[in-house]
């Protein structure tokens, strides 16, 4: 497991978001900021089986998605999910508040690491990137968070 992902992704997330506002403006996309949150809140209940979305993605291209995830490289801006998977438009707002929403994403993210600890070596399925490890899905979740916390300009540009 990379530590520092985890830890970032247990404290530094929310150290970052505590200057989103409802008002944040994003740097590229049309997700607002309680919308991004939200999407972030959803993406780890779906690696803790709350939510089930099926495999999106031809099976043949599961190799290539997993060597991105294994690599250095970045989500690149504006890079969109198939429309099978979130459609063209985010989801309506679920949640009363931004803040609302931060609490919620701290709950799923303390579910994501109780659900692992849970049931050591389970494994849950990504629509893009198909069934991944905790190992992997934290790969994933720190690629995914440090793209959205970007897009609102919360986290410096990083070079790929």
């Amino acid at each position: 497991m990379d530590q520092n992902k985890s830890d970032f992704l247990q404290t530094g997330i929310f150290l970052a978001l505590q200057d989103l506002q409802e008002n944040s403006m994003p740097a590229w996309g049309i997700m607002g900021a309680q919308e991004m949150v939200e999407h972030l809140a959803d993406f780890f209940d779906v690696s803790s089986a709350k939510i089930h979305i099926p495999l999106a993605v031809p099976e043949d291209h599961l190799p290539k998605y997993k060597a991105f995830l294994f690599s250095d490289k970045q989500f690149r801006e504006n890079t969109k999910a198939p429309a099978s998977v979130l459609g063209e438009m985010p989801l309506p707002l679920r949640t009363a508040s931004l803040q609302v929403a931060k609490e919620n994403l701290q709950q799923s993210v303390r579910d994501f690491y109780q659900y692992f600890q849970q049931y050591p070596g389970a494994q849950t399925l990504h629509p893009v990137f198909g069934v991944l490890t905790l190992d992997e899905w934290i790969l994933l979740h720190y690629k995914h968070v440090t793209h959205h916390l970007r897009q609102f300009r919360l986290l410096p540009a990083l070079v790929d």
